[in-house]
């Protein structure tokens, strides 16, 4: 009886305090923790670019993406040592913004 007793107890205390050291027990990181600025995966434009369909040329341009646009970078693909482009993908609200808006393609570099 006692041993039964001396378990649960063990058993709720533990379902008690556990998970809040867990991820969704409600313990969060401090945001000192967390590295904003160290973004590499981010470029922002300096001039106006052609975003293309794929890495070439003669591809489809898609869109032209204006100066000063933030762009995440998805890739990269170097064709030769003269040549690399990056698959990127532009900033915007999934929410808000038009469905069939393009998104990704690749730009020059």
């Amino acid at each position: 009886m006692i041993n039964n007793v001396l378990k649960n107890f063990c058993l709720i205390t533990f379902a008690l305090i556990a998970p809040i050291t867990l991820p969704a027990g409600g313990i969060q990181k401090s945001l000192n923790q967390n590295k904003f600025l160290d973004n590499k995966n981010e470029i922002i434009l300096s001039s106006n670019t052609s975003l293309y369909s794929s890495p070439e040329i003669y591809a489809k341009e898609l869109l032209v993406i204006d100066v000063g646009t933030t762009l995440s970078v998805l890739r990269n693909w170097k064709v030769s040592k003269s040549e690399a482009w990056v698959r990127v993908e532009l900033a915007s609200n999934k929410f808000l913004d038009d469905p069939n808006k393009i998104l990704k393609g690749w730009i020059k570099m």
